[in-house]
């Protein structure tokens, strides 16, 4: 079976369709600065990861799952003042998403789980937005910054000084891109939730003067690949719970 949505036909996407279990990963990122050794779409890169991997075991669970085209832009206020920074406002990434996820359904998809690994708090309310102006059960959402799923991850993303750091370093090493200069970067530890908590706006504010946190010279591809794993978990555990609420909700 294709997993990505894009490579099928009107016809195999029909015949897919006829399944009652259906479901769309749709992948979001941003366009964002992550230090001077992590891409720009480093957030969209690991969305896409971890929707492909989810689809592979949804499918061997008896799921028709395919990864829709990704949704590259997303809220970044907190990297302005940086070189690459390009967002959208929270309203446009709400009502993009609602609209996407409306055609889904309407064209008979089961059930839409947006995959978000960009973690700005405003970039997080306007997805669960969206999916709360569906039907229940209808639209999930898989992101770890929810208490249930951080509390999976590594001390240094639960410590919340992971931007570009050996958290993110790891997940993208661990997805074939090419990483340099990570090991000579001095660790930095700022936390995020912290600043964010102190109502502190930017990573400038913050005093990340190099757009990263954390340790990423600590990073391994070994990390990378178990933390992949627990966010196949969080992403195939919501759209399995989420596809149980709306089979009780209908």
């Amino acid at each position: 079976m294709k997993l990505l949505l894009a490579e099928l036909t009107t016809t195999e996407t029909a015949a897919l369709l006829q399944s009652q279990r259906s479901c769309v990963l749709l992948p979001v990122g941003s366009v964002e600065p992550h230090g001077p050794h992590l891409p720009l779409g480093t957030d969209t890169l690991i969305s896409e990861v971890v929707a492909r991997r989810a689809a592979e075991q949804l499918v061997t669970a008896g799921v028709a799952a395919v990864v829709a085209p990704t949704l590259p832009y997303g809220v970044t206020e907190f990297a302005r003042g940086f070189s690459g920074a390009i967002g959208i406002s929270p309203a446009v990434l709400t009502s993009v998403l609602t609209e996407v996820a409306t055609a889904y359904l309407r064209d008979g998809f089961s059930h839409v789980c947006i995959v978000n690994n960009h973690l700005e708090p405003a970039h997080d309310a306007a997805i669960r937005a969206a999916a709360a102006s569906q039907p229940k059960g209808a639209v999930s959402v898989a992101c770890p910054l929810t208490r249930r799923w951080a509390r999976t991850l590594s001390d240094e993303f639960r410590r919340g000084n992971c931007h570009a750091g050996r958290y993110e370093t790891s997940l993208v090493m661990a997805a074939d891109a090419v990483v340099l200069g990570h090991d000579q970067l001095e660790g930095v530890r700022i936390s995020l939730s912290d600043g964010i908590s102190a109502g502190k706006t930017s990573f400038i504010e913050m005093g990340m003067t190099a757009a990263y946190t954390g340790t990423p010279h600590e990073a391994s591809i070994a990390e990378g690949e178990s933390l992949y794993e627990r966010l196949v978990t969080m992403t195939v555990t919501e759209v399995l719970e989420g596809m149980d609420q709306r089979n009780i909700a209908q």
